[in-house]
């Protein structure tokens, strides 16, 4: 399972990478659940995820004798929160993956339909793989979906078969504090894991979650962990703890 932990600014962005992750995930709090950041924040966090994958890579070839696993630092940045705007997202999409993201997440927010979802994200999938086809997509959906009147997380498997996604992810629309194990159980979140792996897509779970939800979170198998609020204390607005996401890190790769 890889630890996705998302930063608001640079210097978040430096405890993140000290702290040891998988993928730095840029985003803006400030403009909601998964809002936009700034190109030039985005472009100025690539560089420092690269010049750190650079450095871990020499570390490992040092300690073990060898080249590593190839598995590098990544960097994601978060699009905005999506009603039915296929030229916006597709738009803001090119944006952030010229600034250099690797994955870029867009939130199917006040999405009503199947038909709407896959128009928005099929824009989105072909202004991205137009500029790098080695880049993805994550289309989030949300575990609060009734309370935002949006599309659920299980019309996946409609949708990733009109849609060249890499990613399907769970999280949260609402920040108040609820977590999307709230909002979903286990065998439901369990469910969209397997029905989005049928389609050979990675998954992911985010959504204010907790360190005592890690058991859970394990269980469900997710390809990918993404938090903010856990390694900031529990207050997503507090700053990012590099010591917390050293922590978190550890538990993630670790046992129980």
């Amino acid at each position: 399972m890889k630890l996705l932990v998302s930063p608001k600014d640079v210097e978040e962005a430096k405890a993140v990478i000290r702290g040891g992750v998988d993928i730095v995930d840029v985003k803006n709090p400030k403009e909601g659940s998964l809002g936009a950041n700034f190109p030039w924040v985005i472009s100025s966090v690539k560089e420092m995820v690269k010049a750190a994958g650079a450095e871990r890579e020499e570390r490992a070839e040092r300690e073990e004798g060898e080249r590593g696993n190839g598995e590098k630092m990544k960097m994601s940045a978060a699009i905005g929160n999506f009603d039915y705007k296929p030229g916006t997202a597709s738009l803001a999409a090119l944006g952030a993956a010229a600034a250099g993201a690797d994955y870029i997440k867009i939130g199917l927010f006040k999405i009503k339909t199947k038909e709407e979802a896959v128009d928005l994200l099929g824009a989105v999938v072909k202004a991205v793989k137009g500029l790098d086809p080695e880049k993805k997509v994550v289309a989030a959906f949300y575990s609060d979906y009734k309370r935002i009147n949006s599309i659920s997380p299980f019309e996946i498997s409609a949708i990733g078969k009109d849609v060249a996604l890499d990613v399907a992810m769970v999280d949260t629309a609402v920040k108040d504090g609820k977590t999307t194990l709230e909002f979903l159980s286990e065998e439901e979140l369990k469910m969209f894991v397997s029905e989005s792996r049928a389609l050979g897509l990675e998954t992911a779970l985010a959504g204010s979650l907790k360190f005592e939800d890690l058991p859970a979170v394990k269980k469900i198998n997710p390809d990918i962990i993404g938090v903010r609020g856990m390694v900031c204390g529990g207050n997503r607005d507090e700053s990012v703890r590099a010591e917390l996401v050293s922590e978190l890190g550890r538990l993630v790769a670790g046992g129980s």
